[in-house]
Protein backbone atom coordinates (compact mmCIF):
# COMPACT_ATOMS: atom_id res chain seq x y z
CA UNK A 1 0.00 0.00 0.00
CA UNK A 2 3.07 2.66 0.66
CA UNK A 3 4.68 1.28 -2.02
CA UNK A 4 3.00 3.67 -4.49
CA UNK A 5 4.28 6.79 -5.64
CA UNK A 6 5.81 9.00 -3.34
CA UNK A 7 4.58 11.99 -4.51
CA UNK A 8 1.18 10.76 -4.92
CA UNK A 9 1.82 9.40 -1.73
CA UNK A 10 2.41 12.52 0.12
CA UNK A 11 -0.63 14.82 -1.52
CA UNK A 12 -3.02 11.78 -0.32
CA UNK A 13 -1.92 11.92 2.71
CA UNK A 14 -1.96 15.81 3.02
CA UNK A 15 -5.03 15.96 1.96
CA UNK A 16 -6.59 13.60 4.62
CA UNK A 17 -3.66 15.59 7.19
CA UNK A 18 -6.32 18.65 6.02
CA UNK A 19 -9.47 17.44 6.43
CA UNK A 20 -8.46 16.04 10.35
CA UNK A 21 -6.07 18.95 11.27
CA UNK A 22 -7.00 19.85 14.44
CA UNK A 23 -9.73 16.77 14.77
CA UNK A 24 -9.56 14.37 18.20
CA UNK A 25 -8.94 11.04 17.33
CA UNK A 26 -9.21 9.08 20.12
CA UNK A 27 -6.71 5.69 19.99
CA UNK A 28 -7.64 2.39 22.32
CA UNK A 29 -4.08 0.18 22.64
CA UNK A 30 -4.65 -3.24 23.62
CA UNK A 31 -2.55 -5.55 25.79
CA UNK A 32 -1.22 -7.31 23.18
CA UNK A 33 0.19 -4.57 21.12
CA UNK A 34 2.19 -3.13 23.57
CA UNK A 35 3.80 -6.39 25.05
CA UNK A 36 6.44 -6.35 22.39
CA UNK A 37 8.89 -3.67 22.48
CA UNK A 38 9.27 -3.50 18.65
CA UNK A 39 5.97 -3.45 18.32
CA UNK A 40 4.81 -0.58 20.81
CA UNK A 41 7.58 1.54 19.32
CA UNK A 42 6.18 1.33 15.55
CA UNK A 43 3.17 2.08 17.21
CA UNK A 44 4.20 5.18 18.42
CA UNK A 45 5.89 6.15 15.05
CA UNK A 46 2.58 5.96 13.51
CA UNK A 47 0.76 7.78 16.55
CA UNK A 48 3.62 10.53 16.19
CA UNK A 49 3.21 10.92 12.60
CA UNK A 50 -0.28 11.45 13.00
CA UNK A 51 0.56 14.05 15.91
CA UNK A 52 2.89 15.93 13.41
CA UNK A 53 -0.44 16.02 11.02
CA UNK A 54 -1.91 18.73 13.94
CA UNK A 55 -4.50 16.00 14.73
CA UNK A 56 -5.36 15.90 18.52
CA UNK A 57 -4.49 12.59 20.18
CA UNK A 58 -5.88 10.93 23.11
CA UNK A 59 -4.45 7.60 23.89
CA UNK A 60 -6.45 4.85 26.14
CA UNK A 61 -4.31 1.65 26.89
CA UNK A 62 -4.51 -1.62 28.50
CA UNK A 63 -2.67 -4.07 29.66
CA UNK A 64 -4.36 -7.36 30.00
CA UNK A 65 -1.85 -9.51 29.50
CA UNK A 66 0.78 -7.67 31.47
CA UNK A 67 -2.14 -8.21 34.57
CA UNK A 68 -3.15 -11.80 34.25
CA UNK A 69 1.11 -12.45 33.79
CA UNK A 70 1.40 -10.47 37.51
CA UNK A 71 -1.99 -12.17 39.02
CA UNK A 72 0.31 -15.95 38.24
CA UNK A 73 3.43 -14.90 39.46
CA UNK A 74 1.51 -13.94 42.73
CA UNK A 75 -1.08 -16.63 42.65
CA UNK A 76 -3.90 -14.16 42.32
CA UNK A 77 -7.11 -16.24 40.34
CA UNK A 78 -8.16 -14.70 37.43
CA UNK A 79 -11.73 -14.67 36.19
CA UNK A 80 -13.20 -13.92 33.18
CA UNK A 81 -16.80 -13.73 31.61
CA UNK A 82 -17.60 -13.02 28.47
CA UNK A 83 -14.65 -11.03 27.68
CA UNK A 84 -15.14 -8.85 30.99
CA UNK A 85 -12.70 -9.18 34.08
CA UNK A 86 -14.34 -10.37 36.98
CA UNK A 87 -11.81 -8.08 39.50
CA UNK A 88 -11.58 -8.98 43.33
CA UNK A 89 -9.79 -6.49 45.56
CA UNK A 90 -5.94 -7.88 45.26
CA UNK A 91 -6.96 -7.89 41.51
CA UNK A 92 -8.07 -4.08 41.49
CA UNK A 93 -4.65 -3.58 43.80
CA UNK A 94 -2.43 -5.03 41.23
CA UNK A 95 -3.96 -3.70 38.03
CA UNK A 96 -3.72 -0.45 39.87
CA UNK A 97 0.07 -0.94 39.94
CA UNK A 98 0.69 -2.94 36.84
CA UNK A 99 -1.56 -0.21 35.03
CA UNK A 100 0.83 3.02 36.32
CA UNK A 101 3.52 1.55 36.85
CA UNK A 102 4.63 -1.06 34.57
CA UNK A 103 2.46 0.09 31.28
CA UNK A 104 2.35 3.70 30.92
CA UNK A 105 4.97 4.42 31.75
CA UNK A 106 6.64 2.48 29.00
CA UNK A 107 4.15 4.36 26.56
CA UNK A 108 5.61 7.30 27.85
CA UNK A 109 8.93 6.96 27.05
CA UNK A 110 8.20 5.74 23.52
CA UNK A 111 6.50 8.40 22.87
CA UNK A 112 9.19 11.00 24.59
CA UNK A 113 12.22 9.67 22.45
CA UNK A 114 10.06 10.64 19.84
CA UNK A 115 9.73 14.24 20.67
CA UNK A 116 6.11 14.08 22.01
CA UNK A 117 4.87 15.13 25.03
CA UNK A 118 2.84 12.78 26.64
CA UNK A 119 0.77 13.17 30.29
CA UNK A 120 0.11 10.02 31.96
CA UNK A 121 -3.41 9.60 33.94
CA UNK A 122 -6.21 7.33 35.53
CA UNK A 123 -9.37 8.37 35.47
CA UNK A 124 -8.96 9.22 39.52
CA UNK A 125 -6.75 11.96 38.21
CA UNK A 126 -9.25 15.41 38.96
CA UNK A 127 -11.83 13.26 38.84
CA UNK A 128 -11.66 12.78 35.29
CA UNK A 129 -13.72 10.03 35.22
CA UNK A 130 -16.67 8.98 37.87
CA UNK A 131 -18.11 5.86 38.21
CA UNK A 132 -20.45 3.42 40.25
CA UNK A 133 -19.41 -0.46 41.30
CA UNK A 134 -21.05 -2.40 38.40
CA UNK A 135 -24.14 -4.33 39.97
CA UNK A 136 -24.62 -7.98 39.71
CA UNK A 137 -25.33 -8.39 35.83
CA UNK A 138 -27.49 -11.26 33.50
CA UNK A 139 -24.62 -12.59 31.34
CA UNK A 140 -24.41 -15.41 28.66
CA UNK A 141 -20.69 -16.36 28.68
CA UNK A 142 -19.23 -18.03 25.15
CA UNK A 143 -20.73 -21.33 24.60
CA UNK A 144 -23.42 -21.10 27.30
CA UNK A 145 -27.38 -20.78 26.23
CA UNK A 146 -28.77 -19.54 29.11
CA UNK A 147 -27.73 -16.09 31.04
CA UNK A 148 -26.66 -16.39 34.66
CA UNK A 149 -25.83 -13.69 37.30
CA UNK A 150 -22.18 -12.73 37.77
CA UNK A 151 -20.64 -10.58 40.06
CA UNK A 152 -17.96 -8.49 38.42
CA UNK A 153 -16.41 -7.44 42.04
CA UNK A 154 -14.45 -4.22 41.86
CA UNK A 155 -15.55 -3.15 38.16
CA UNK A 156 -16.42 0.15 37.75
CA UNK A 157 -19.46 1.28 35.29
CA UNK A 158 -18.92 5.23 34.03
CA UNK A 159 -21.60 7.99 35.38
CA UNK A 160 -19.62 10.47 33.53
CA UNK A 161 -16.27 11.82 31.75
CA UNK A 162 -14.99 15.39 33.27
CA UNK A 163 -12.99 16.39 30.22
CA UNK A 164 -11.29 19.83 31.39
CA UNK A 165 -8.05 17.95 31.93
CA UNK A 166 -7.99 16.37 28.56
CA UNK A 167 -8.86 19.76 26.61
CA UNK A 168 -6.24 21.47 28.97
CA UNK A 169 -3.27 18.86 27.85
CA UNK A 170 -4.88 18.96 24.26
CA UNK A 171 -4.63 23.07 24.10
CA UNK A 172 -0.94 22.81 24.97
CA UNK A 173 -0.33 20.18 21.79
CA UNK A 174 0.07 17.14 24.69
CA UNK A 175 -1.08 13.74 24.38
CA UNK A 176 -3.20 12.23 28.04
CA UNK A 177 -2.30 8.58 28.20
CA UNK A 178 -4.82 7.38 30.28
CA UNK A 179 -4.79 3.96 32.19
CA UNK A 180 -8.46 2.01 32.55
CA UNK A 181 -8.49 3.02 36.78
CA UNK A 182 -11.49 4.94 37.33
CA UNK A 183 -13.07 6.08 40.80
CA UNK A 184 -16.15 7.72 42.61
CA UNK A 185 -16.28 11.20 45.36
CA UNK A 186 -16.33 8.61 48.08
CA UNK A 187 -12.65 7.44 47.43
CA UNK A 188 -13.32 4.31 45.77
CA UNK A 189 -11.47 2.90 43.35
CA UNK A 190 -12.41 0.53 39.98
CA UNK A 191 -11.61 -1.50 37.29
CA UNK A 192 -12.79 -0.70 34.37
CA UNK A 193 -12.64 -1.76 31.14
CA UNK A 194 -10.44 0.50 28.69
CA UNK A 195 -12.90 -0.16 25.68
CA UNK A 196 -15.45 1.69 27.74
CA UNK A 197 -13.23 4.25 28.61
CA UNK A 198 -12.17 5.14 25.60
CA UNK A 199 -15.82 5.08 24.03
CA UNK A 200 -16.90 7.22 26.74
CA UNK A 201 -14.23 9.68 26.23
CA UNK A 202 -14.83 9.80 22.40
CA UNK A 203 -18.09 10.60 23.07
CA UNK A 204 -17.41 13.08 25.35
CA UNK A 205 -14.93 14.64 23.56
CA UNK A 206 -17.17 14.52 19.96
CA UNK A 207 -14.08 12.87 18.61
CA UNK A 208 -13.81 12.84 14.86
CA UNK A 209 -12.51 9.14 14.90
CA UNK A 210 -12.22 6.13 17.67
CA UNK A 211 -10.03 3.56 16.68
CA UNK A 212 -8.87 0.09 18.83
CA UNK A 213 -5.49 -1.43 17.70
CA UNK A 214 -5.99 -5.15 17.81
CA UNK A 215 -3.56 -8.62 17.55
CA UNK A 216 -5.71 -8.69 14.39
CA UNK A 217 -6.59 -6.72 11.40
CA UNK A 218 -10.19 -5.71 12.42
CA UNK A 219 -13.49 -7.11 12.36
CA UNK A 220 -13.34 -11.04 10.78
CA UNK A 221 -16.02 -13.23 9.63
CA UNK A 222 -14.13 -16.25 10.81
CA UNK A 223 -11.73 -15.49 13.82
CA UNK A 224 -9.89 -18.36 12.56
CA UNK A 225 -9.22 -16.80 8.87
CA UNK A 226 -7.78 -13.30 8.62
CA UNK A 227 -8.44 -12.73 5.36
CA UNK A 228 -11.84 -13.10 6.13
CA UNK A 229 -11.64 -8.83 7.20
CA UNK A 230 -14.46 -7.07 6.85
CA UNK A 231 -13.88 -3.57 5.34
CA UNK A 232 -16.55 -1.75 6.08
CA UNK A 233 -19.93 -2.61 8.21
CA UNK A 234 -23.27 -0.64 8.59
CA UNK A 235 -24.42 0.13 12.43
CA UNK A 236 -27.41 -2.20 11.85
CA UNK A 237 -25.11 -4.88 10.84
CA UNK A 238 -23.51 -5.47 14.16
CA UNK A 239 -26.46 -7.12 16.17
CA UNK A 240 -26.67 -9.09 13.02
CA UNK A 241 -23.35 -10.29 13.73
CA UNK A 242 -23.90 -10.91 17.64
CA UNK A 243 -26.81 -13.03 17.02
CA UNK A 244 -24.65 -15.54 14.41
CA UNK A 245 -22.39 -15.67 17.13
CA UNK A 246 -19.67 -14.06 15.38
CA UNK A 247 -18.79 -11.87 17.91
CA UNK A 248 -16.77 -13.46 21.56
CA UNK A 249 -15.04 -13.05 23.72
CA UNK A 250 -12.70 -10.02 23.88
CA UNK A 251 -14.46 -8.57 21.18
CA UNK A 252 -17.96 -8.09 22.49
CA UNK A 253 -16.82 -5.35 24.98
CA UNK A 254 -15.14 -3.39 22.04
CA UNK A 255 -18.70 -3.88 19.59
CA UNK A 256 -20.10 -2.61 22.33
CA UNK A 257 -18.05 0.04 22.61
CA UNK A 258 -18.22 0.84 19.03
CA UNK A 259 -22.01 0.97 19.00
CA UNK A 260 -22.19 3.39 21.98
CA UNK A 261 -19.61 6.05 20.63
CA UNK A 262 -21.65 5.93 17.25
CA UNK A 263 -24.94 6.85 18.69
CA UNK A 264 -22.85 9.35 21.10
CA UNK A 265 -21.85 10.99 18.19
CA UNK A 266 -18.26 10.07 16.97
CA UNK A 267 -18.45 9.96 13.48
CA UNK A 268 -16.48 6.84 12.76
CA UNK A 269 -14.71 3.97 14.48
CA UNK A 270 -11.74 1.65 13.40
CA UNK A 271 -10.92 -1.52 14.23
CA UNK A 272 -7.56 -1.82 12.93
CA UNK A 273 -4.07 -4.04 13.63
CA UNK A 274 -2.09 -2.42 16.22
CA UNK A 275 0.56 -5.25 14.58
CA UNK A 276 0.79 -5.14 11.14
CA UNK A 277 2.81 -2.33 9.99
CA UNK A 278 1.77 0.99 9.15
CA UNK A 279 -1.77 -0.31 9.49
CA UNK A 280 -3.25 2.61 11.36
CA UNK A 281 -1.53 5.45 8.95
CA UNK A 282 -3.23 3.18 6.11
CA UNK A 283 -6.38 3.52 7.60
CA UNK A 284 -6.36 6.82 8.32
CA UNK A 285 -4.46 8.02 4.76
CA UNK A 286 -5.83 5.89 2.19
CA UNK A 287 -9.46 5.04 0.75
CA UNK A 288 -9.03 1.65 1.18
CA UNK A 289 -8.11 1.43 4.61
CA UNK A 290 -6.46 -1.35 6.12
CA UNK A 291 -9.02 -2.39 9.34
CA UNK A 292 -13.05 -1.96 9.71
CA UNK A 293 -14.80 1.13 9.49
CA UNK A 294 -18.11 1.24 11.12
CA UNK A 295 -19.95 4.77 10.45
CA UNK A 296 -22.69 6.31 12.93
CA UNK A 297 -25.89 5.30 11.65
CA UNK A 298 -27.69 7.11 8.85
CA UNK A 299 -23.98 8.27 7.22
CA UNK A 300 -22.61 7.20 4.06
CA UNK A 301 -18.37 6.18 3.60
CA UNK A 302 -16.95 9.07 1.80
CA UNK A 303 -13.73 8.60 3.44
CA UNK A 304 -11.22 6.37 5.52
Amino acid sequence: MFEKNPYQLLKLSAAYGRQFRHKIFVIKLSGETLTDPKTRRALCEQIALLWSFSIRIILVHGGGIELDQECQRLNIPIYKVAGRRITSPEVLQTAFRVFTEDVQPLLLKELELLGISAVGLTGLDGQMIEAHIRPPLAIKADGDNEEKMVNFGWVGDIDRVNPEILFHLLSQDKIPVVAPITGNRDGDMFNTNADTIASEIACTVQAEKLFFLLSVPGLLRDVNNHSSLISQIAFHELDALDRENMISGGMRPKIEAVKRALQGGVKAAHLVSGILPDALLIEVFTNEGSGTMMLAPAKERVSS
